[in-house]
Formats: C-alpha cells, structure tokens, sequence
C-alpha cells in the first residue's frame, strides 16, 4: 500500500510557520527618506517539535497500524479467495471448451460470465484498495488532530505562543536544540493516550 508523504503530517504547521516567517523577515520599512529597521528575530515565545519523530514514537499511530494494516490482510484474502475461484473456473471453461463437453451457446454464457467475474473482481480490487488509503488518509489526520489537540488544551504548561512542525521537507529548516520538545511532548501524549486506553 503506498504511503503518504509525512509532509501531509505537517500542513497544519505551515500556516503557522509562514506567518512567522512573514512577520520577522523582510525589507526594511521607509518613512520618507529614513528606513527602520525591522526588529530583531528572538526565539521568546517559540518552540518546534520534530513531527515524524513525535509520531514513529506515538503508540496510537502503531495501535492504528495494526488495526489498519489487519483490515488491509482481510481484504487481501478476500481478493485472493475470488481470484483462485476465477482461476478455477476459467481453468474449467477451458476444459469444457477443449473438450466439447459444452454447446457453443452455453460456452458463450460461460464466457460472458468469466467476464463479469473478471470486471467484479477487478472492481472489488479497486474499491478495497481506495477504502483503505482513505482509511490511511483518515488515521493520519486523526493522529496529527490529537497532537495538535493535546497541544492546545495544555499550553499553559508549555507556555509558548508558537509550536511549530519540523520535518523533512518542512517550511522550519533548522532551530536550535534548546527550542525543541519533542522528546517532552511525545512522553507527554503517550502517557495520556495510554491513560485513556486504560479507562476503555
């Protein structure tokens, strides 16, 4: 099953960041003929989390691997039990056919149904494999959903106007190793969704 891009783990972050990026960087502004300077970039108020980090370390994303990757197994045995009967039954027309044990009207029958048996499996293919990239797309949006949740119920402990999403392929190219809690925040979510877990 193809995987998505970890940058769609960060689309909720780059608002943030440009707006960043836009209020601190810049021309210098003109009244009249003097320029003012913009004011120095501090690192007041601001911290990042390495997303794909926070992730791979989150128990609900492997919770819901197993869960996913379950129903991806499921569907696969599906899929294969109708095309071994596929197989088997173009394997038995063939004979009839070879062996002239059936009418030309009826091989045609047979025929026509070989191939909606082909269409209906090619279909179930398809639908199985949309079904589960949206559930994919679904688990991905649920877990950067309840990062981004736990985030905002508990800022007053972080204390910090802005969390912004470092990873590959990110807006945020670099910050310095004392803005970064990603160790604290995944110790953080994984303690609560256990917890939650625990109550279930």
């Amino acid at each position: 099953m193809k995987k998505l891009s970890i940058a769609l783990f960060t689309v909720l972050f780059l608002a943030t960041a440009l707006l960043y990026i836009l209020h601190f960087t810049g021309n210098k502004k003109k009244d009249g003929d003097k320029e003012i300077p913009l004011a120095p970039v501090t690192s007041e108020g601001i911290a990042f989390v390495n997303i794909d980090s926070v992730i791979m370390n989150f128990d609900m994303f492997f919770d819901r691997r197993e869960e996913l990757m379950a129903k991806q197994k499921k569907a696969e045995t599906e899929l294969n039990a109708k095309g071994t009967r596929y197989e088997r039954d173009a394997k038995d027309f063939q004979e009839k056919v070879t062996k002239g044990l059936v009418t030309r009207a009826t091989a045609a029958e047979m025929e026509q149904g070989l191939l909606r048996q082909q269409q209906d499996l090619i279909s179930l293919r398809d639908n199985l494999q949309s079904d589960l990239i949206e559930e994919e797309q679904v688990m991905n949006r649920q877990i950067i959903d309840y990062i981004t949740t736990f985030l905002e119920e508990n800022k007053s402990e972080y204390n910090y106007q802005f969390i912004l999403g470092k990873s590959f392929g990110s807006v945020v190219l670099y910050g310095d190793a004392g803005l970064d809690i990603t160790k604290r925040v995944t110790s953080a979510i994984n303690a609560k969704y256990k917890a939650g877990k625990a109550k279930k």
